[in-house]
């Protein structure tokens, strides 16, 4: 049966594809001309991410060798899927599988909700001076190392005149050893990050605020709504769908909690509590020179990642509507 061209796009027929296509192809030239300066300022970006996020992947192909440093690519000895066998039958993937989800679970609950609460109040300041003052204070600790930061924990957690413990003691309680309970890890690390990351946080949600119509406002005043009223009916639907991408982003973020604070923070008591899969891959693999499984981790954990973010996307495409993919 031979092809016949008028049948591949079903109701068009040949004359009308032929017209449609050149006039399709001018007008993206005509847009891409008018963006140039914007695809040219764009551009740099697109290569540095292109360099450092896609070109790195072609060393997945070292969790299916036995990698030994210093030999050429094409003479490493392959193996299949014997890494990935050997990860998934050691119960220490499973415990640091189960720290990451529980940690980042937590993070994902105080650390999305939190910056969304601390923008709608901040938005309702009417001191502009006080508004800045307080918006600059608390996006400052998001620059300050985490090496710093995991010392002012210690200082603060600390029996030793740490004022948490002193707060405890005043009210009638015995001090708690913070970091020598693994009950206790799990939540030092997600507040301490929630305190560090919260104002950077709340940025893109104060930006988006300003870009509601001030007429919804005025109009909703007209009516007799009061404040409680304008952010609910306003502003809450007003950025739904910054909050929207933004979470699904963060599921996709799952299982990329980093290692630095929970290395940090950590200590020979609750070391247990605080192996997440970076921190598994980095002492497993780089620690005991097992290059080809710590890249294997390194593959499950992003596979993961990609699995959470698109099974979130399509729940609330279903949902909403919206897609971010």
């Amino acid at each position: 049966m031979r092809w016949n061209q008028s049948t591949s796009v079903p109701g068009l027929s040949p004359a009308t594809r032929t017209r449609a296509e050149p006039r399709r192809r001018p007008r993206f030239l005509k847009r891409a001309y008018e963006q140039r300066y914007l695809l040219a300022m764009s551009l740099p970006f697109v290569l540095l991410v292109f360099l450092f996020n896609y070109v790195p992947i072609w060393g997945w192909l070292t969790a299916f060798q036995r990698y030994r440093p210093g030999r050429p690519f094409w003479e490493q000895q392959w193996v299949g899927l014997k890494n990935f066998t050997d990860l998934f039958q050691d119960e220490t993937f499973y415990l640091a599988l189960r720290n990451t989800l529980g940690m980042s679970t937590l993070g994902l609950i105080l650390g999305f909700t939190m910056p969304i609460i601390f923008a709608l109040l901040l938005n309702e300041l009417r001191s502009g001076l006080f508004k800045r003052t307080v918006q600059t204070v608390s996006y400052l600790p998001h620059f300050v190392s985490w090496v710093v930061v995991a010392g002012l924990v210690y200082k603060m957690l600390s029996i030793d005149g740490g004022p948490i413990n002193q707060l405890i003691t005043a009210f009638g309680g015995q001090p708690v050893q913070f970091m020598a309970h693994s009950n206790y890890f799990w939540g030092v690390v997600v507040l301490s990050d929630l305190w560090k990351e919260i104002g950077w946080n709340t940025i893109i949600y104060l930006a988006a605020i300003t870009a509601i119509e001030p007429a919804l406002y005025e109009a909703a005043r007209v009516d007799g709504a009061g404040r409680w009223q304008l952010m609910r009916h306003i502003t809450l639907p007003g950025i739904s769908r910054v909050v929207i991408i933004l979470f699904v982003l963060s599921i996709g973020h799952l299982t990329a909690i980093g290692f630095e604070k929970q290395l940090l923070l950590s200590n020979a008591v609750v070391k247990d509590s605080a192996l997440v899969l970076d921190l598994y891959a980095l002492q497993y693999g780089i620690g005991m020179n097992k290059f080809s499984f710590g890249t294997a981790i390194g593959v499950v954990n992003s596979l993961v990642g990609l699995a959470l973010l698109f099974g979130a996307n399509a729940f609330f495409r279903r949902k909403t509507g919206d897609s971010i993919i």
